[in-house]
């Protein structure tokens, strides 16, 4: 599989009848191996992810502690890749390429916590009526030749809009005020492959396939 992790990498590298002792990871062998965080997404409007970045101000009044998302970053996930082999990227932007769908529109409906006893995400729930998932199906379809597992658990549209650290009643307090508040819709008429790169500030997203439809 080319989306193992490094250490695994590792491993067959020094049972490999070609390792000859100086492989880079703790000083052993030649082999290098760039991996890339990467995930298929679709983009919500600036109008949609500007109301979102309003639900933000309000949470932002409780005194759990979250990590929010840069609303220019605000964005639904469709599926994540994981840490990729830099080499496979060529290979899954053709195969992406001839993934057409019709455009459609989404809703930026509830904003919620994904697991009321132990939330670690606060999310808006988007409606969909079902293209998400029938998208995910043809990107699994696309994929399945380099390897990619399919997903096992039902696709649920939503835009993560904060991380949870550490949760108390008043997330729950903020979260009831913001209970029945909608954020708009918008068209979606694309997807995009993205490099997520981790730093200390927050995730920097990098376009590196986008499929018009």
């Amino acid at each position: 599989m080319w989306y193992v992790n490094k250490k695994i990498m590792v491993r067959e590298a020094l049972s490999s009848p070609d390792y000859r002792g100086d492989y880079p990871y703790q000083g052993i062998g030649t082999i290098t191996t760039v991996m890339v965080r990467t995930f298929v997404a679709l983009e919500l409007s600036e109008t949609v992810r500007g109301r979102l970045k309003e639900a933000q101000d309000v949470l932002k009044t409780s005194s759990s502690r979250l990590t929010f998302v840069d609303p220019s970053l605000i964005h639904i996930t469709v599926k994540f890749l994981g840490e990729v082999d830099e080499k496979m990227l060529a290979r899954i932007r053709d195969a992406l390429k001839p993934v057409q769908y019709q455009p459609f529109p989404v809703s930026a409906g509830n904003v919620t916590v994904n697991n009321p006893r132990r939330p670690h995400t606060v999310w808006c729930a988007i409606g969909d009526n079902g293209n998400g998932e029938r998208l995910l199906s043809l990107v699994e379809d696309a994929l399945s030749s380099l390897g990619f597992p399919r997903e096992s658990r039902k696709f649920t549209p939503h835009a993560t809009v904060a991380r949870v650290k550490y949760s108390d009643p008043s997330l729950f307090a903020v979260l009831d005020q913001l209970k029945g508040r909608t954020y708009g819709e918008c068209l979606v008429s694309g997807m995009k492959l993205k490099k997520s790169t981790l730093t200390p500030r927050g995730p920097v997203y990098e376009d590196l396939l986008e499929v018009k439809w």
